[in-house]
């Protein structure tokens, strides 16, 4: 299997209230299912397809250290504890739950910035937000602002040219993460093309990070593209970030920048040989951002009452909870493949030891959901513990990904049976809700990845709880102490007694699973599982027997 598609391919819609997944094999959901037989004969059939050249020239770079005199430094160092810098010293934190605000704030972060901005992206998209977004970091670079952009490689065959026409500014330095051997134009074609590299290319770089003059970041699940930020028109994703301050920034630009120098990272000028020169590539790039989106304006109030970043960092007084913290990232070298030891070290794994160190209750959310037979044992030590779980994630009709969910219904059964509340995301109850996001037309896809442990510590990132997030992809999150953040953090998640999500319980016969819907009318009962469309069940019961659970 190759990575979860980006999401890119906007679904065809059906009936209100069946299933909303999407239907078409387009160039994305191929990647994401072309796996097990069907790879291996693609792999022997394409032994001789393209292989990557050797490792290209890259100048070396690291984080501004002189970030103090910035306006941001004197916005951070104005809202932090006045005390010496210290591992232990607190920083400053801030959840970005809603679209516009989050789009908003790396916007804010971008014009205010004097001397760098640091990137590091899954997918940045040519739809509107991509594009402003990439105009905001254009006009910085206009400013003297040295601009480091990083994006992986997997679903960049459509703007590797708007990318490359980018890096033609002064100060702005593009690289690619893991590059497909093969760089023909399609993706389609160029996949297959790479297959003979299957075991490399199959390694992708999942992390999120934004940072600005090394005093404010923002990370979590949200890439750049309009459907993460509630702007699209037909499928548009529930998801979380977070906005840091302090010393924990210095932490996360020191994962970046191991990233941008590691061998597995091409400056894009050594895939893309420039076929214009650089007056004319700018121009080009220019041209393309008439596309762009208008600068976003966000809501008076997020869904926590607060008022957006921008206005706070004009005011020059943050709405910010302190707290310690850390950084779980993955290295690098994950795409090269680890071993069981090397593997213990993993974001994953950090995040799996937070939840062992439980005592009362973890309330997780995840997009995808597969436990495999070792995360039901750590359910089942859970409940000799008494820690009760709670797991909301999105259920068939809100899945962009079939073949995930129905690898986590295998293990829906022993869940509930081990005293796990399981609430699967409905795409027509979020809407109708409205209590999760302004969906208008479209209807909603969780892609939160959020955990509270005993209200009190929260982690947030890009890390699924699945095993390409445990093996395959590199991610990155923070684990952070706050009991405010993590009341913050619950009360999104129940913030309309989830209704927007089907609570399922075992039946009276204790094998049979029931889905209730909660409205003001009372509960509903569904006996057989809400919104799908079981025309398309039995193509993903013939695929998912060739699709190992480890690459979903």
């Amino acid at each position: 299997m190759m990575p979860k598609r980006a999401h890119r391919a906007h679904p065809q819609k059906r009936v209100l209230g069946r299933s909303l997944a999407p239907v078409t094999l387009n160039s994305h959901s191929l990647a994401r299912r072309c796996g097990g037989v069907a790879a291996a004969i693609f792999i022997s059939l394409l032994s001789a397809c393209a292989t990557l050249l050797e490792p290209a020239q890259r100048e070396p770079s690291t984080a501004i250290a002189d970030y103090a005199n910035t306006r941001l430094g004197r916005i951070s160092a104005a809202n932090l504890p006045a005390e010496p810098s210290t591992p232990s010293t607190p920083s400053g934190f801030r959840l970005l739950p809603s679209g516009d605000h989050a789009l908003s704030a790396r916007v804010a972060l971008a014009d205010r910035a004097e001397k760098s901005i640091d990137v590091q992206t899954y997918l940045l998209a040519r739809d509107p937000v991509g594009l402003s977004f990439l105009r905001s970091l254009r006009d910085a670079a206009a400013r003297g602002v040295r601009v480091r952009l990083l994006v992986d490689d997997f679903y960049a065959t459509d703007t590797e040219q708007l990318l490359a026409d980018f890096a033609a500014y002064p100060g702005v330095h593009v690289r690619l993460f893991n590059p497909l051997p093969s760089r023909v134009t399609g993706a389609v074609s160029r996949l297959l093309l790479s297959l003979g590299e299957f075991g490399r290319i199959n390694h992708r770089m999942h992390n999120k990070l934004f940072v600005a003059d090394n005093s404010f970041a923002v990370t979590g699940g949200r890439n750049m593209a309009e459907e993460y930020f509630m702007r699209a028109s037909t499928a548009n994703f529930i998801d979380m970030d977070v906005v840091s301050t302090g010393p924990i920034v210095r932490d996360m630009s020191r994962v970046f920048d191991l990233y941008w120098n590691s061998p597995q990272v091409y400056p894009i000028e050594s895939l893309i040989s420039p076929d214009a020169n650089q007056a004319t590539r700018r121009q080009r790039f220019a041209a393309a951002l008439a596309e762009a989106g208008p600068a976003p304006v966000p809501r008076p109030l997020d869904p926590l009452g607060r008022t957006p970043l921008v206005d706070q960092l004009d005011a020059g007084k943050l709405d910010i909870s302190y707290a310690a913290a850390r950084v779980l990232a993955d290295t690098p070298g994950k795409a090269l493949g680890l071993g069981d030891d090397a593997l213990r070290a993993t974001t994953f794994a950090q995040t799996m030891d937070a939840f062992l160190n439980s005592h009362q209750e973890v309330v997780m959310a995840s997009p995808y959901m597969i436990p495999g037979e070792r995360g039901l044992e750590l359910m089942a030590r859970a409940a000799q513990f008494n820690v009760k779980l709670t797991v909301l994630t999105n259920g068939y009709g809100a899945t962009d990904e079939p073949l995930a969910h129905l690898a986590y219904a295998r293990y829906r059964r022993a869940m509930l049976k081990l005293g796990v509340s399981i609430y699967e995301l409905s795409p027509t109850l979020s809407r109708q809700s409205g209590k999760l996001g302004d969906f208008r037309s479209s209807f909603g896809r969780l892609h939160a990845k959020v955990a509270v442990i005993d209200r009190q510590r929260i982690f947030i990132g890009s890390l699924n709880l699945d095993g390409r997030s445990a093996r395959v992809n590199t991610e990155m999150g923070l684990l952070i102490d706050s009991p405010v953040l993590a009341k913050d953090a619950i009360a999104l998640l129940a913030n309309d007694d989830l209704r927007s999500a089907y609570r399922l319980r075992l039946g009276a016969d204790g094998e049979a699973i029931e889905w209730i819907a909660k409205s003001d009318a009372g509960e509903t009962v569904h006996t057989v599982e809400p919104e799908t469309d079981w025309k398309l069940r039995p193509r993903d019961w013939l695929l998912a027997p060739l699709v190992s659970e480890d690459l979903l």
